[in-house]
Order: structure tokens, then C-alpha cells, then sequence
């Protein structure tokens, strides 16, 4: 992992920054990430939920961002960021009945290069929690690059994949369904939570870790390699 974190995201960290234009892309490359080693207690995180028009990154679209600070252990809910994003098109009705975004509350959004560049500067020095990473990665990424042209890379903590990793150690069969979010929240006692909404889901997910970490054999002292993704 330090080998593939030296060789990976610092390197392309740095080889970026001087590509990147001035900006909030440039701001996020300009600080360093938190080193591997570093206890997951003193590691700045932001946890991250999109609403999206679908799975496909390259043809759907952005439709809300939430995040929130955790540092320390606590969930600073002060820093609760939740925008709609105004992205081109009509939305399927299929779509909306999940999300409970419609066509009137999309067009009252912000561009989407405002809420990148709101979500880049708070990432910036820190890493990103979110669960099922694949979602949140690709379509940061592909924001990323018809914004700046760029695709950084983003050091990640997925709440999924560490249940995953706990369930595949116990060597007893699961059922995939057993990995959602809402499901994971119940096996640790944790509140049901109003899903389908980005900052609703983004504290969902941070207190998802939180109680991940609190039930590890580590618990905070462990160094972040032992769950990053």
C-alpha cells in the first residue's frame, strides 16, 4: 500500500497540480493527502453522496451533491453542504420516484462547475468517505474532466467495501442485499435515515464509519492503510 501510495497518488497528485488551471482544481492538488500512516483518528475526512440520473457516468448526470466533515471522530454537522445541480435535459419519471428530484427542482440548481468547485475546495487535504465507491469515483472523475481536462485521483474510504472485507474474513455466506447502506445502519443499531437524498446519505454513510471503526479489533489508533480503499 505506501509503495502504491507513493507511486500512485502523490505522484499523480503533483504531476497534475502542474497541469491544473487556476481554481479550485488547482486548490485541491495543491495540498498533500494524508499519509498512510497516519492514525485514522487525526485523519481529516469529507463523506460524499451523489444523486445521479443513472450509473453510467459518461452519459448520465450529476444531479446533487452532499457532504460533511469528520474530524476527530465527530461528524461536524456545521459543515453540512447539500446543492441540486442544474444539468441539461429532461429527467425519466422512473428516476425522479427514487431521487424525488424533478424538472421544476433541477432548474432552480447551480451549473455544475460551482458545486465541483464547492466540493473540490472542501476535499481538499482530505479523504473521501462514501459507500460504493465506483459511483462517487467515476462521476467525480468525469466532472473533473469536462471541467478542467483533468482526472485526478482521490484517496477514498468505502463503507461498503469494508463491510465486504469483514464478511468475506468471517467465511460464512451473505446475501448482497446485506451490503447496503440501510442494511449495514441495522446490524450496527443505527437510526433508519431518509435515503435517496446526498446529505442524508453522506451522514448516513460517515456514521456508518464511525461505528465501523468504533467495533474494530484497531479502532481509531489504526493507521488509515487499514481501510483505505
Amino acid at each position: 500500500m505506501f509503495f502504491h501510495w507513493l507511486n500512485g497518488y502523490e505522484v499523480k497528485r503533483k504531476r497534475l497540480l502542474k497541469k491544473a488551471p487556476p481554481g479550485a482544481l488547482k486548490e485541491f492538488l495543491s495540498t498533500p493527502f494524508p499519509q498512510p500512516s497516519t492514525p485514522i483518528v487525526d485523519v481529516p475526512m469529507l463523506s460524499v453522496d451523489f444523486e445521479t440520473t443513472g450509473l453510467n457516468a459518461r452519459k448520465d448526470k450529476l444531479l446533487s451533491v452532499g457532504f460533511v466533515n469528520v474530524d476527530k471522530n465527530q461528524i461536524r454537522l456545521a459543515s453540512c453542504y447539500h446543492q441540486i445541480i442544474n444539468t441539461t435535459g429532461d429527467l425519466q419519471a422512473s428516476n425522479v420516484v427514487i431521487h424525488q428530484i424533478t424538472d421544476d427542482i433541477k432548474n432552480q440548481g447551480l451549473p455544475l462547475k460551482m458545486v465541483i468547485d464547492d466540493l473540490l475546495i472542501a476535499l481538499s487535504g482530505k479523504v473521501m468517505v462514501v459507500h460504493f465507491a465506483r459511483i462517487e469515483k467515476q462521476f467525480l472523475q468525469q466532472a473533473c474532466l469536462e471541467l478542467y481536462g483533468l482526472v485526478p485521483a482521490f484517496p477514498i474510504i468505502d463503507t461498503l467495501a469494508i463491510a465486504k472485507r469483514r464478511l468475506d474474513k468471517s467465511d460464512t455466506p451473505y446475501h448482497p442485499s446485506q451490503l447496503r447502506l440501510s442494511a449495514l445502519r441495522e446490524n450496527y443499531a443505527l437510526p433508519r435515515h431518509h435515503p435517496h437524498n446526498a446529505l442524508s446519505d453522506a451522514i448516513a454513510t460517515a456514521e456508518l464509519l464511525m461505528a465501523q471503526i468504533s467495533t474494530s479489533t484497531s479502532g481509531h489508533h489504526q493507521p488509515l492503510k487499514n481501510i483505505l480503499l
